[in-house]
């Protein structure tokens, strides 16, 4: 658990030496990195005080707001106000992804994951958790609809993104892109999927667009699902926005979103010696991916 106490000074000593006026003190940043963490589950380390404040000040311009305990305020007894803290989670968060990002992950997919599925014939449905702008979730898309399209029988498959981000979710949803996002996408699916749109952006085709969907999404909802049905919850990156604790509570949470036989696939590193009854590890190369087992 957060020592929040101690959080005042711990800000003071990764306080830069010489610099402009933040604006906010350090007992006003104890009390945000509380609001966070309470609200979004959000922990920002005193060693990033100026990446909070400037996020903080960047979203008071934005919304007009000139005063800091003013807006504090405001998000702390404005529990309605659920555009503005989005906006201030996505300052907050960086949202830098790209596609087919972390190659042993996705080959974990398609070499294993998706033979299994097609062998099952009982369709696929995977999760991309904290999509960001649409790139991980259309990688996946990519593979699955190669696969589905390589197989006789077809495959009834669908890709759902989960964002807390709006804006970022606005993005993938329309599936344009800059031109040079391509290089990462290999040339056979550039060629079945992408199409150029402009001198300097491409779009997902259509099709591909339409067997994904994406939705905002709040971790704190994830404990209300009552039905598990994912094949697959891809969530890379994402946890190191939270502590140790949070983040085994959140590693449980989608755990329980899966069927008896689904993947989880993490970050590697993003959480070790992690333990659930309910999963084993799977053991693939430059990969932490665990499957439930009932």
């Amino acid at each position: 658990m957060t020592d929040f106490a101690g959080y005042a000074q711990a800000c003071r000593q990764a306080r830069p030496k010489a610099g402009p006026d933040l604006e906010i003190d350090d007992e006003q940043l104890a009390e945000w990195t509380r609001l966070l963490a309470h609200r979004a589950g959000l922990f920002i380390a005193p060693a990033r005080r100026s990446f909070l404040v400037s996020g903080i000040r960047a979203r008071m311009r934005e919304s007009n707001c000139p005063n800091a305990r003013e807006y504090y305020e405001r998000l702390l007894n404005s529990r309605s106000d659920t555009d503005e803290w989005s906006l201030l989670v996505d300052r907050l968060t960086v949202h830098e992804t790209c596609f087919f990002r972390h190659s042993s992950s996705l080959r974990l997919v398609s070499e294993q994951l998706l033979p299994e599925a097609l062998e099952r014939g009982t369709g696929f449905s995977a999760w991309s958790v904290g999509c960001a702008s649409g790139e991980e979730a259309y990688s996946l898309a990519m593979l699955v609809a190669e696969c589905a399209a390589g197989s006789p029988n077809g495959l009834d498959w669908r890709i759902t993104g989960m964002d807390i981000s709006k804006p970022s979710l606005q993005q993938a949803r329309e599936g344009k892109y800059l031109l040079r996002r391509l290089r990462d996408i290999p040339q056979a699916f550039q060629d079945s999927y992408c199409r150029k749109v402009s001198g300097s952006h491409f779009r997902v085709t259509d099709p591909l667009r339409d067997r994904v969907q994406f939705s905002e999404l709040d971790l704190r909802d994830l404990s209300a699902v009552e039905t598990p049905s994912a094949d697959l919850v891809y969530c890379q990156n994402l946890l190191i926005y939270y502590e140790r604790q949070r983040r085994i509570e959140i590693v449980d949470q989608l755990a329980n979103c899966l069927r008896t036989g689904g993947v989880l696939v993490l970050g590697p590193g993003e959480l070790l010696d992690w333990n659930n009854p309910n999963m084993e590890k799977v053991r693939f190369p430059d990969t932490l991916a665990y499957r439930r087992t009932n």
